[in-house]
Order: C-alpha cells, then sequence, then structure tokens
C-alpha cells in the first residue's frame, strides 16, 4: 500500500492564517483564493501554493524539465535527490508559516474556539502535562485543582468505525446524563477516563459550539462542589473542645486531599464520640514540620468554624445506622449522609 504523505498538514498544523499578511509576503489574490509561486532547487522545480478562504492549504510541487507534478515527495521513497527537494518544498512552506501564520494550541478550529471560551470564561490556560502526547490539554479548577476538561487528539477509530484524526474533549458529567447522552451524535463513552463519570464529545462541527460550552460550565460546576470530609478530633492530645473559644479559625493536621471549600466534620473521639464541629477548609496543604510520640504533621490546612453541634445527636450509633462502621482516618461522605448532617 502506498502511504500518501501529507505535507502541508504536517507543516500548518496547528496555525492559522493571518491573512493580512499573505499579500505582503507575495501571495495574488484571485477571488476567494491566495496563490504564491516560487522556483527552487537549481530552477528545477516551481511549487504553486493555495490558500482558501478557510485558510486550507493546497499546492503542488512540478518538475520543470517534464513539466509535470513531482509526485515523489508525497510518498515514502527515500534518496538523496528526493529528500532534497522534499526538504527545499517543506522550508518554503516553513518561512510561510512562520510570516503569514498564527499558531494554536490545537488543530482545529471548533477546539481552538472552545479552549478561547474557557480563557475567556474561567480564566484558564491548557495545560499540557505528558510528552508522549503532546496534543493532550488539560483544564482545571485553579481552587480545588480537579480536571473538568481535557482535550485529545487522536484517531477517530478509537471510539468510531470511521477513521483520521479529530479532537475530542472529556468532560465530567452526571452518570444519568452521560447515559442519555451516549444515544445522540458525537458522544462517546469517555476515552482514557471514567466511562462513569467522563463522557467525550467530538470537536468537529458536528455539535454547536453552545451545546458543548454547556457541559463544560456543568462540568466545571460539578467539580466545584465541595466534598464533605468526616475527620476525627482526639481530645486526649488536642483540648478540640475549647478550640474554638477565642477564634473561628484553627489549622488542623491535613493527611489527605482535601480542597478549598470542603466540608470537615470534626468527629470528637472518646469519651464523647460523635460530630460536634462542622467547618469549612480555607486553605490547604500549608507545609508544617511537626512530630511528638502521639502525631506528626508534614502539611496542615486551615478550616473555619460554621457550625456547633455538640447538641446534635450525631453520635457514633447514630453514624453506624447511616453506614459508617468505623471512624479512624478521614473519610469522605456520600450526599445521602450529607443530608442527615444538615
Amino acid at each position: 500500500m502506498v502511504i500518501t504523505l501529507n505535507i502541508e498538514n504536517e507543516v500548518f498544523k496547528r496555525t492559522t492564517v493571518n491573512f493580512n499578511n499573505l499579500e505582503k509576503y507575495g501571495f495574488q489574490k484571485e477571488n476567494d483564493t491566495y496563490k504564491f509561486e516560487k522556483i527552487f532547487l537549481n530552477n528545477e522545480f516551481k511549487t504553486i501554493i493555495s490558500i482558501d478562504g478557510k485558510g486550507l492549504v493546497s499546492s503542488k510541487v512540478i518538475d520543470l524539465q517534464f513539466n509535470e507534478e513531482y509526485t515523489n515527495i508525497r510518498t515514502e521513497m527515500n534518496g538523496e535527490f528526493v529528500n532534497n527537494v522534499r526538504e527545499s518544498y517543506k522550508n518554503i512552506l516553513i518561512d510561510i508559516r512562520e510570516h503569514c501564520f498564527e499558531t494554536n494550541f490545537f488543530i482545529f478550529n471548533q477546539a481552538n474556539r472552545i479552549n478561547k471560551y474557557i480563557k475567556e470564561k474561567y480564566n484558564n490556560e491548557p495545560e499540557f502535562l505528558w510528552d508522549k502526547f503532546p496534543g493532550y490539554a488539560v483544564y482545571r479548577n485553579e481552587n480545588n485543582k480537579k480536571w473538568y476538561g481535557i482535550i485529545m487528539n487522536l484517531d477517530l477509530s478509537k471510539l468510531d468505525s470511521d477513521s483520521g484524526e479529530v479532537e475530542i474533549i472529556n468532560v465530567k458529567l452526571d452518570e444519568n446524563k452521560i447515559q442519555k447522552l451516549l444515544k445522540q451524535k458525537g458522544f462517546y463513552e469517555a476515552y482514557h477516563m471514567s466511562k462513569t463519570d467522563w463522557i467525550s464529545i467530538i470537536l468537529n462541527e458536528t455539535l454547536k459550539d453552545e451545546e458543548i460550552i454547556s457541559l463544560i460550565n456543568e462540568s466545571y460546576n460539578l467539580i466545584s462542589e465541595p466534598e464533605e470530609w468526616i475527620i476525627t478530633a482526639n481530645p486526649k492530645f488536642y483540648d478540640v473542645i475549647n478550640c474554638f473559644n477565642d477564634t473561628d479559625e484553627i489549622i488542623w493536621k491535613q493527611s489527605s486531599n482535601v480542597h478549598v471549600n470542603d466540608i470537615i466534620y470534626l468527629y470528637v473521639a472518646d469519651p464523647y464520640s460523635k460530630i460536634m464541629y462542622k467547618c469549612k477548609a480555607i486553605e490547604v496543604n500549608i507545609p508544617y514540620e511537626y512530630k511528638d510520640k502521639n502525631v506528626s504533621m508534614g502539611h496542615v490546612m486551615k478550616i473555619k468554624l460554621l457550625k456547633k453541634l455538640e447538641n446534635k445527636d450525631y453520635t457514633f450509633e447514630y453514624l453506624n445506622k447511616l453506614g459508617i462502621k468505623a471512624i479512624r482516618g478521614p473519610r469522605k461522605i456520600n450526599k445521602d449522609i450529607s443530608d442527615r448532617l444538615k
């Protein structure tokens, strides 16, 4: 099978033409198309390059000796001569790119429009975290650092029966909504993410920007909701009963992945054995070195008292009935338990 090389796509991928610069460079406008011709490689070859109104680049390389298109550069054929022609032609394209095109983060227009929206709405720049996958970009909430979107480029065959390079965005949504969306065109089971919590949306103009943006906002709001924790306080080691007498903000050992705005229920151990304080994390991951025979700390968080609950019957027996069988280290609680504690 003969493989056709798309040199233009390789050079102009992740770029957008600046039409204002084309005529300055030497392009001639004919209707809605800009054309440029150049003879190169000792006057043996000529390239004719066209850029249409959408910014798509097409071109031919003509062998002037035979006055016909030289197609060898578009095959995997190697050899000193064909490689020399191919590289000389490619250098012409690169020079045009440097003078007439602007670099984008992504390959396709819809992905770049989505990126522009995210920048304007949430002031987030894409984070390219993997050398192995340079086109994969993560968007995360600045406060809690959680991901709410990942743009990826891949072959469509990984999702569908069709093939060809596409870009997708993964967003996090409610499980029931994911199941409904998967019945619609343009949505796929999450690629490289949890299929329960995430969904892949193709960015090839199948869906309108507004529909995709709505789901991105939903994802952002979902990951921005605070998580809730029960954390044990041992009165034998720390006077938790009086810690909020003179202030409503204290520092507390952080041994789990708590984020800003997460809710902390302080469960005071024996002899109280009940939840007595509802707090909110207002600062996390604060370096703090402390160690004695009872406790060791490398990081702390600052928590703010929201409500005292010492008069509530949130005892271990009550929590046990809700399905909490043991309270040792920090543990997340689900919405059902949270609703019972409000």
